[in-house]
């Protein structure tokens, strides 16, 4: 009796397994961290002060292929995104609209880092988890 049940059991594995796949077969959302975080300067217009940014920041892809391509490529979009973020001034990071303006230029750029390298933009959208500036 059991050996009866084990291959009942085994002629049905694969049918459940097919079924759960169809039901995950759709491309799943995926939020890749870019770690470690950006830590830099920004604003060295030449005053003493010295502004200090900390940025931990996650793209949404969707597609394990699409993470793959963000995680190979993640060298050269974290070069673009420190390049970015030095380049801001004090008012680029002073209220709410202008770090929306900020992540929406981040987003542009790390997609066109990805279209240059892939032939499309992959991302679908940046988040910022935390943005600290001081």
């Amino acid at each position: 009796m059991n050996a009866w049940i084990l291959m009942v059991l085994a002629l049905l594995l694969p049918t459940v397994v097919a079924a759960e796949e169809g039901k995950e077969g759709e491309p799943k959302v995926a939020y890749i961290s870019l770690s470690p975080p950006f830590v830099g300067n920004y604003a060295l217009d030449g005053s003493p002060k010295l502004h200090v940014y900390k940025a931990d920041v996650a793209l949404r892809v969707t597609g394990d292929a699409a993470a793959a391509a963000v995680k190979h490529h993640e060298p050269l979009i974290r070069n673009q995104l420190v390049a970015l973020f030095a380049q801001q001034g004090v008012d680029n990071l002073s209220n709410v609209d202008a770090k929306e303006k900020l992540r929406q230029e981040a987003l542009k750029q790390v997609q066109q880092v990805l279209e240059g390298e892939e032939g499309k933009p992959i991302v679908e959208d940046l988040l910022f988890n935390n943005l600290i500036v001081q």
